[in-house]
């Protein structure tokens, strides 16, 4: 699909606002990628498509984890990370992306995991700190992104993982081994 045809998939699949939002994450995400020297066109897409699925039917998304054997832990934790892996599912299927660096960059951008990739960090502090966000810490955020990447996630998750717990939410246990993972790297003196 080019461009427009991907735009207007994403018109169809969310509310105007999730649209905008979207381009945002875009926007960040191709500025995050400029700084750090990675693929622009990756950054794009994984950016562009990592919340085509976030307002899909919730059984309509436990039939393709079941089908696609993902993770059985999603099922036991909040719904609105499902639609992280079966938005990578759809990457691949309906718009194409082969490629597995832009997949696992959409797979775990609610989540995290120990083992991010460049472009993982980006779309997950991309999606944190696009333009249109707005909450305590942000701008402390935006500006960790251009300073540090690991010390930014550890930053973003530090906070997410605070905030679930004021909300006595359950953690998901890929947020808890990045948070741990890049807690590590600042306490051994890498970050």
């Amino acid at each position: 699909m080019n461009r427009e045809e991907v735009l207007e998939a994403l018109r169809e699949a969310m509310p105007e606002k999730r649209y905008v939002h979207t381009l945002g994450v875009e926007k960040t995400a191709l500025e995050l990628a400029d700084h750090y020297k990675i693929d622009r066109d990756q950054a794009s897409t994984a950016a562009l498509l990592h919340d085509y699925a976030k307002y899909m039917n919730k059984e309509e998304m436990m039939g393709i984890m079941v089908e696609q054997k993902m993770d059985p832990k999603l099922f036991t934790y909040n719904q609105e990370l499902w639609h992280a892996p079966v938005g990578a599912f759809f990457a691949k299927t309906k718009f194409g992306v082969e490629d597995e660096v832009i997949l696992s960059a959409i797979a775990c951008h609610t989540t995290g995991n120990a083992a991010m990739s460049t472009l993982d960090k980006i779309l997950y502090l991309a999606d944190y700190t696009e333009p249109n966000r707005s909450f305590p810490g942000v701008y402390k955020a935006r500006r960790l992104s251009f300073d540090s990447l690991d010390n930014a996630m550890l930053f973003a998750l530090s906070n997410t993982i605070t905030f679930l717990v004021t909300k006595r939410q359950p953690i998901f246990p890929d947020t808890f081994e990045a948070y741990n993972y890049f807690a590590r790297l600042q306490f051994e003196g890498e970050v």
